[in-house]
């Protein structure tokens, strides 16, 4: 069979028309037969896994479901820790270590049912990558092994891609679920910053880190988030918000709605392919057909967010790691290492400059913003880059469409507008202000119920053998 998407599957559990453990055991056999190819896995856990699917399969049985993710496959991006099971942020310097408790949104996804197939790659400590000269290696794009996954929730994007799993947690500081999911053509939600609990989840930078749900499409990360979504008393940036019912928005159209592009960033700051450009027009030509208003606004260069970012992401991440720099620098991957050594180099007066410019950017974008619903851009600027060609100071002198709602703390989301150059995928992003995640899965949902591009699958020689399997 092919892989359902989360609210397919659920509906099968319900009906008692597929069980929990078939389900998890499809995901082990695309696991083994697919994953040396895309390396998304860092550990799997099939005892774990088939354990979970047990349990639900019993409550199946017994008509006491827990809810929708009840015997749900799902991985966590290994910066999630995971009790009992090896959490190593894809650095030798965590190589074995064992956490002693779960995160909380990986104690909030267990309780709601899920099996847990294991720990995905990322890049290390969510920033350095792709590295060749860690203990794992990095990712790859299933739609095309030669080319990069961008990062750093690198395994998410590609064992979702790959069908080897069917929902993973990602987190987003820069554009790391994002822009993942915009390569590797899966839908990435980065929520408002504070919904999401970050406690047990291995930081880069505390301002920025935003933990969000990836899946094969809108739905299935609204019904993630739905589990993930809670107030935390342990997080100091947790937010205790009223429940929301995320997926109040889906199915429905944009009528009536006051969608926000700004030509200047993808037309001046950072220009797009061809198909990323025939992608985002295809989008504002679906949300116009069901009756939106597009409108354009003026706002600050992307380079101004890119700086901001930049400046407190490098000086946060090392202030976290300056102990172990000091102490075990050379078990660093080299992309890491220097990467964040950029941090030991930047005054105290940048960092504050860059806190000040920040609130500059959020007064700003509010302002601006006051009379649309939603904003939409591009997701990735073009197609997946060959995994070989990266460069190590790349996210510097790239702009990217992502920054400006880290540094704003929105919620925004990826998902695929369709297929450029080698068959590679190309996105659209969609984000709305605060707080605001049932109207931005509503719009998101607009366009990809829209169109027939979660009809398509990557495919790939290595392929041949879960074809003999099945």
């Amino acid at each position: 069979m092919e892989t359902p998407t989360i609210a397919q599957a659920a509906a099968l559990i319900a009906a008692r028309a597929i069980s929990p453990v078939e389900l998890v055991e499809h995901c082990l056999s695309r696991i083994e037969a697919l994953d040396g190819a895309l390396h998304s896995f860092v550990t799997v856990t099939p005892e774990r896994a088939l354990e979970d699917a047990r349990a639900a399969e019993r409550r199946m049985m017994a008509g006491t479901l827990r809810g929708k993710l009840d015997g749900i496959p799902i991985a966590h991006k290994d910066i999630y820790c995971t009790r009992g099971i090896a959490t190593t942020a894809h650095s030798r310097l965590l190589a074995g270590w064992v956490p002693d408790e779960d995160a909380y949104t990986v104690e909030l996804l267990a309780q709601a049912g899920t099996s847990m197939l294991g720990k995905l790659a990322t890049h290390e400590f969510a920033l350095g990558g792709p590295s060749f000269d860690l203990p794992w290696p990095p990712a790859r794009n299933p739609w095309n092994t030669d080319h990069f996954t961008s990062g750093s929730s690198s395994g998410p994007a590609a064992a979702i891609a790959g069908g080897l799993v069917l929902g993973c947690t990602g987190s987003d500081t820069g554009g790391s679920i994002r822009e993942p999911a915009a390569l590797c053509g899966v839908a990435g939600l980065k929520p408002t910053y504070g919904l999401c609990s970050r406690r047990g989840i291995l930081p880069l930078a505390f301002s920025l880190d935003h933990p969000g749900p990836m899946a094969w499409t809108v739905e299935d990360c609204a019904l993630l988030l739905q589990e993930m979504a809670a107030y935390d008393a342990g997080d100091l940036s947790s937010v205790d918000q009223p429940a929301s019912d995320f997926s109040i928005g889906l199915g429905r159209d944009v009528q009536g709605l006051r969608i926000g592009v700004v030509p200047r960033w993808h037309a001046i700051d950072c220009p797009i392919s061809p198909a990323v450009q025939e992608g985002f027009d295809a989008a504002l030509a679906v949300w116009h057909d069901q009756g939106a208003e597009i409108v354009d606004l003026t706002m600050p260069s992307l380079f101004d967010y890119q700086a901001v970012c930049v400046v407190i992401m490098i000086c946060e991440a090392y202030a976290l790691h300056e102990p172990w720099m000091r102490s075990r620098l050379d078990e660093y991957g080299e992309l890491f290492r220097d990467r964040i050594l950029m941090g030991g180099l930047i005054s105290s007066t940048d960092y504050l400059q860059a806190l000040r410019r920040r609130r500059e950017l959020c007064v700003m974008m509010a302002k601006i913003t006051a009379e649309v619903d939603v904003i939409a851009t591009p997701g990735a600027p073009r197609e997946a880059a060959r995994i070989d060609s990266i460069s190590k100071w790349g996210f510097l002198a790239s702009t990217g469409f992502a920054k400006p709602f880290n540094v704003t703390g929105w919620p925004a989301i990826c998902v695929c507008s369709g297929f450029g150059e080698g068959g590679l995928p190309v996105s659209v992003q969609i984000a709305a202000k605060p707080f605001e995640e049932s109207l931005l899965l509503r719009v998101a949902s607009a366009f990809e119920n829209g169109t027939d591009f979660r009809a398509r699958r990557p495919t790939f020689p290595h392929s041949k053998k879960l074809l003999a399997l099945a």
